[in-house]
């Protein structure tokens, strides 16, 4: 939960407005759902203390990323509308004891079926 909000403070600064947080469907969720313009990207958030697990975007494996996608594809068919730019953001926060955070945004992280 603190990385998703760093996160989203993070986008916020950077003129991203949140449209909604852990947004579910079924078991599924995707960490923040985040517009500016035209532009609605779906955006998972992972967090890593230390760096015995490795860098926190390391951990969207391709089955967290079809996780994502179908629970996108329900987001859509309820809130889309044409005219919007779609696309999957992932944001990687390392926590360091004593230090800021390190936070990295990858814009279009992935595409759809990858």
């Amino acid at each position: 939960m603190l990385g998703e909000r760093l996160a989203a403070r993070h986008l916020e600064e950077r003129g991203y407005v949140i449209l909604k947080r852990n947004f579910r469907f079924g078991h599924r969720e995707i960490d923040l759902i985040v517009r500016r313009g035209d532009l609605v990207a779906f955006v998972e958030v992972k967090t890593r203390a230390g760096h015995g697990y490795g860098h926190p975007l390391e951990a969207i494996t391709a089955l967290k990323r079809r996780e994502v996608e179908r629970v996108a594809r329900h987001w859509l068919q309820r809130h889309g509308r044409t005219g919007f730019r779609y696309r999957f953001d992932a944001v990687g926060v390392a926590l360091q004891r004593g230090a800021e955070p390190l936070i990295e945004h990858i814009p279009n992280a992935w595409l759809l079926g990858e």
